[in-house]
């Protein structure tokens, strides 16, 4: 089974104190100390983006450990990411994680890992890049549409509610065939796809919401997406 968990924002570099995602990611292994992986390369491998990583997941039953393409310590990267349950992408700049990734051959290996049921999350930048299509927000500059990996079919819109150009923008985007109708996620929500089937929209705030956004004649329209705010759910 294929499995990618795309979270608009949240997670616990944007909510600390608040792990719903974090725990619901884990939860998709069924084992009782899933190996998951941090990947901060987007950030440029901060070392406090690092730390409140561990900082969070080891208050998780699960182990965790992280892969820097800065200061390198795996000896076989294909063997260190193939022996995880989850891999889990930090946000930041999605182009430059995209071309290290590539330079190391990395977006193979993670195809490799998908493809053999190893969970691909992530937030942000570690949430677009699954998809076929991106709107990312360069410093200080417009959003303009990245080529992603293509794992998933179609445009993924993170920080929908959490960033002020995002929706007007990924609205233009579509409604000028500039991008794919497809997917719009607020900060505290995340689609979960199986088989590159959407499966479940959850969140970890009442309002976060997940939304499919296309064209009609009338313009572009939002349909929102059936959402489980895991509070509600029973662990």
């Amino acid at each position: 089974m294929r499995q990618i968990i795309a979270m608009g924002g949240g997670g616990f570099s944007m909510e600390p104190e608040n792990l719903l995602l974090d725990k619901y990611v884990l939860a998709q292994t069924n084992k009782s100390l899933p190996k998951v992986c941090f990947i901060p390369t987007a950030s440029g491998d901060q070392t406090n983006y690092i730390e409140r990583f561990y900082k969070a997941f080891n208050t998780i039953p699960c182990q965790p450990s992280h892969l820097s393409l800065f200061e390198p310590t795996f000896n076989d990267l294909e063997k260190f990411v193939l022996e995880k349950d989850v891999i889990y992408v930090g946000g930041g700049n999605t182009r430059n994680m995209l071309l290290l990734w590539k330079e190391w051959g990395l977006d193979k290996v993670l195809k490799k890992a998908y493809e053999k049921g190893v969970i691909l999350s992530g937030l942000s930048a570690g949430a677009m890049c699954w998809f076929e299509e991106g709107l990312t927000d360069p410093l200080n500059a417009p959003l303009y549409k990245l080529d992603c990996l293509g794992f998933l079919k179609g445009s993924n819109c993170p920080h929908y509610d959490g960033e002020e150009k995002r929706k007007p923008s990924y609205h233009q985007f579509i409604l000028d065939g500039r991008m794919q109708e497809d997917y719009a996620i607020d900060d505290g929500a995340a689609l979960h796809f199986i088989d590159e089937s959407r499966f479940h929209s959850v969140s970890s705030r009442p309002k976060a919401r997940s939304y499919f956004v296309r064209c009609n004649n009338d313009g572009v329209i939002e349909e929102e997406i059936h959402t489980t705010y895991l509070k509600t759910v029973k662990s």
